[in-house]
């Protein structure tokens, strides 16, 4: 059998190291033009979520580009999770779409609400990176959501005002929604999320013209 120098074992080594470097390297920039893609379409299909539009992945662009419009933050209004919100015209009703950005127990969160000529709530969608199953994560459920639809984001005087999420909420309220149950910091999260990023859009909010 035959036998191999240290030195040989080393620098086969590294070549192989070097040889599979060279090919992560190149697969990782072979697929990011497709995982962008994907970013885009996973973004566009909650926006449309959060006016009752249930898009395929492949679907999403052509809905996307019938519905929503995105617009830009003037300056003076900067939001605080980035520069620019949306529009949405579908079957003769128009409003704005908000996004959020906030942190949860574990990290990230996000969602879309978005809102009526009046500021109520017509639709809501939010989710995680790493949120607790069956806990902070309910988040990202369906029944969670569909708790911020029918609540407003304005008081009767016009100004901005977030909606809390609660262990005992008043069921009348149009302020409140129910915390998860055993997802205390994940509840505080979104409702420190609602109030920054709600605060921040207050001008946009007032604007009553689309």
């Amino acid at each position: 059998m035959k036998k191999f120098s240290n030195r040989y074992m080393i620098l086969y080594s590294l070549a192989l190291v070097a040889v599979a470097s060279i090919v992560l390297s190149v697969t990782a920039v072979a697929l990011k033009p497709r995982q962008e893609k994907n970013k885009v379409a996973e973004q566009q299909q909650m926006v449309l979520k959060s006016i009752g539009v249930e898009a395929s992945r492949s679907e999403a662009g052509e809905l996307y580009g019938k519905y929503i419009a995105e617009r830009a933050v003037g300056s003076g209004q900067q939001a605080a999770n980035g520069n620019s919100y949306y529009t949405y015209n579908i079957d003769g009703r128009e409003g704005i779409i908000l996004p959020l950005h906030g942190t949860g127990l574990w990290g990230p969160i996000w969602g879309y609400i978005a809102l009526d000529e009046e500021r109520y709530i017509i639709g809501a969608v939010f989710d995680h990176k790493g949120e607790t199953p069956g806990l902070g994560g309910e988040i990202a459920s369906a029944k969670f959501a569909e708790q911020f639809i029918g609540k407003r984001v304005v008081d009767d005087k016009g100004s901005v005002k977030p909606i809390k999420l609660k262990k005992n909420t008043d069921k009348k309220s149009l302020y409140e929604v129910d915390a998860i149950s055993g997802g205390t910091m994940t509840s505080n999260g979104v409702s420190e999320m609602l109030e920054k990023d709600l605060n921040s859009f207050e001008e946009i909010i007032k604007t009553k013209k689309i």
